[in-house]
């Protein structure tokens, strides 16, 4: 719909989600918070999910612009998967876009156990675990519906890509130009190869690049009531 649901979510905006009736909120509707519109990206697309199922009702959301610039490593590698790259780290791009997020949704910014890399061999995901996580950066199945670049199981080696993050976002679904809501690139999650990382190209083209270089963090996360 895109529709402006205000400038902060209400009380009983988040008893609706709460409750999981999302009354008059549809996908691509939006809060405009400090300047950042937070688009409605999915309802519930977490829901049961996890090694301790997630049970809340949640919307996830996605910004419309990057809320922070940042490396994936300070050098041209992936070891240690996205969990363990310095986009993660205290400080860091994702901890900025964190701490933007929970000044905006403050005490509703669900926290949930999600897999993530945490391993890589020979450019290939080879370790992963549950975690607790609650801002992340998105993938490029969460974003296209499809891998692009990451490495997929050849018959011989199983890549270790286990996720819930399993289906393409509505939002993008339904109105792919959100994809790329203004002209410029922004992070990914996905392991592409020992040295670089997924991203979206400003052009529009799905990417990847090395993880030294400087983009966008355009996270996703849920928010409960």
């Amino acid at each position: 719909r895109g529709a402006s649901l205000g400038t902060s979510v209400s009380a009983a905006q988040y008893a609706s989600i709460s409750a999981g009736t999302f009354n008059d909120m549809y996908i691509g509707d939006y809060w405009t918070i400090n300047g950042v519109v937070y688009r409605i990206a999915a309802f519930n697309y977490f829901y049961n999910c996890g090694d301790t199922a997630f049970t809340s009702n949640h919307i996830t959301i996605v910004p419309d612009t990057s809320l922070a610039s940042s490396k994936m490593n300070d050098t041209d590698t992936t070891a240690g998967g996205y969990y363990g790259s310095g986009m993660r780290a205290s400080g860091s791009g994702l901890a900025t876009a964190t701490t933007i997020i929970n000044s905006a949704f403050s005490g509703h910014v669900a926290t949930h156990r999600q897999l993530l890399t945490n391993a890589v061999t020979n450019g290939k995901p080879s370790g992963g675990s549950w975690y607790d996580t609650s801002v992340e950066l998105m993938s490029e199945i969460m974003v296209y519906g499809t891998g692009i670049f990451k490495p997929i199981s050849d018959g011989t080696t199983i890549v270790v890509d286990y996720t819930i993050s399993k289906s393409q976002l509505p939002l993008f679904a339904l109105n792919p130009k959100l994809i790329i809501s203004s002209r410029y690139d922004w992070w990914l999650r996905d392991v592409v190869s020992a040295a670089l990382f997924a991203f979206v190209y400003y052009t529009g083209d799905a990417s990847c690049d090395a993880a030294s270089y400087s983009y966008g963090v355009r996270p996703a996360f849920s928010i409960i009531g």
